[in-house]
């Protein structure tokens, strides 16, 4: 059978799985591509660190030369974290004459239309399902599965690390410190989590969505994100009292004003499907005007998960396939955008508002009062008695809000901050809309 030679440039944990499926399960990609992907060659920095997968004989490298010069190799699984060295390679693989595959979101969200020029101008290709949500096809479903359609809305849960903080939060009770420590012991949050529970991961990930759902050509850093470092255990203690649950949504949505995009710890309604994602899953409901209601649900991380999108890719690549995607699709080109993005102040929402207020009359009317100035109205309310014995003078307070613009829910939330009976930080979650019947 024709053999089509492949490599791989970092040949760390998905680098590891790679290389298993390639090797020990080469049936398949035969079955598939219908030829055999024959790994050649793996780019590493270190020829001595163990790694979990004893490569091939003579498959180790440390030279990237050993690829680039290679002109066998027609695929590269480019597996190198971050910015650089990763853009250099990627650029130095292009114009090597390889097509190329990537799990890396960050350089996308980054460098996507430097990259996807380059690779336009010298006709080859780059395929990334891998790059958003692991093991689950989103990539593929939203580039080409669902061309016929406008997608009217995307919300995910796009950081694992994130979801299992929180799920260990919402079922054992714990504080965020305590859970992110586990999900670290665990190997699910690095060592410096920041860019995971800030929603910058998240981010770049909706990024690279709303372009490929919308057009929208909109830097990750531009959508509002709020991540979960913040998350207090009382508010999902609230939340769940509510008959909801806390999850770091990723939203896009197409409205007559424009495309809204967020990246936020949301409240959504218990039983709905983006509630009941645990751990380090991922999900992503998708909204097309034909098909109507998605829902994808996998591991968003993790060595074979991602492995096999990658392996994916790279069939997709070997066949002929991706490359005449790419090109049609024309991504991070130079035209203008398809959407303009709706200006976030003006974004329509509920509500979860929580104060830390004084236990005595006349509390309440002061903070709807300003509520009321801001033409929002209030859906429900929770204060608890004080607890027996209790010398403070101070409680939370609990308000659902109905419809309001993000603007408006801002700026009433600063001024009841500085009113006298509320002391300390308060809290501001948007609510997840429910679906029209």
């Amino acid at each position: 059978m024709e053999k089509t030679k492949v490599g791989i440039v970092g040949v760390g944990t998905v680098g590891c799985g790679v290389a298993r499926l390639l090797v020990e399960h080469g049936d398949r990609t035969a079955r598939h591509a219908g030829r055999t992907l024959w790994l050649e060659k793996g780019v590493v920095r270190d020829m001595n660190k163990l790694r979990d997968y004893e490569m091939p004989a003579g498959v180790i490298t440390q030279r990237l030369d050993d690829i680039l010069e290679n002109k066998e190799i027609s695929v590269v699984a480019m597996l190198v974290g971050g910015l650089e060295p990763a853009r250099t390679y990627t650029l130095k693989l292009l114009d090597a004459g390889k097509d190329v595959v990537t799990a890396n979101k960050a350089l996308l969200a980054e460098h996507g239309g430097e990259l996807f020029d380059r690779a336009r101008q010298l006709g080859r290709c780059i395929a990334f399902e891998a790059a958003v949500a692991g093991g689950i096809p989103i990539i593929a479903n939203i580039s080409q599965c669902l061309s016929a359609n406008q997608i009217l809305s995307l919300q995910g849960i796009l950081n694992g690390t994130s979801n299992f903080i929180v799920t260990q939060m919402d079922e054992k009770g714990w504080e965020y410190d305590r859970a992110l420590k586990e999900a670290q012991r665990l190997g699910y949050a690095e060592s410096d989590p920041t860019m995971d529970v800030d929603g910058s991961d998240a981010a770049q990930k909706l990024a690279i969505l709303a372009h490929l759902a919308f057009g929208a050509r909109i830097h990750w850093k531009e959508i509002p994100r709020v991540g979960i470092d913040t998350l207090d255990i009382q508010d999902i203690r609230f939340a769940g009292e509510l008959g909801y649950r806390i999850k770091l949504l990723a939203c896009a949505r197409l409205t007559d004003g424009g495309l809204e995009l967020s990246v936020a710890p949301t409240l959504i309604r218990s039983g709905r499907p983006l509630a009941e994602v645990r751990r380090n899953y991922n999900a992503i409901n998708v909204v097309g005007d034909a098909v109507g209601d998605l829902f994808f649900h996998g591991q968003g991380a993790g060595q074979m998960p991602t492995a096999s999108a990658v392996v994916a890719d790279m069939i997709d690549v070997a066949v002929g396939r991706a490359k005449i995607t790419f090109q049609t699709l024309e991504l991070w080109s130079a035209k203008e955008a398809t959407v303009a993005l709706r200006p976030f102040d003006d974004l329509p929402g509920r509500y979860y508002l929580r104060f830390l207020v004084v236990d005595e009359p006349g509390v309440l009317a002061q903070i709807t009062s300003i509520l009321g100035q801001h033409q929002i109205s209030i859906a429900s309310v929770i204060q608890h008695e004080p607890e027996p014995n209790s010398a403070s003078p101070w409680l939370p307070l609990v308000i659902m809000t109905h419809e309001a613009p993000e603007g408006a829910a801002r700026g009433a939330v600063e001024r009841i901050r500085d009113l006298p009976v509320v002391r300390g930080s308060s809290v501001r979650m948007r609510v997840m809309e429910e679906p029209k019947l």
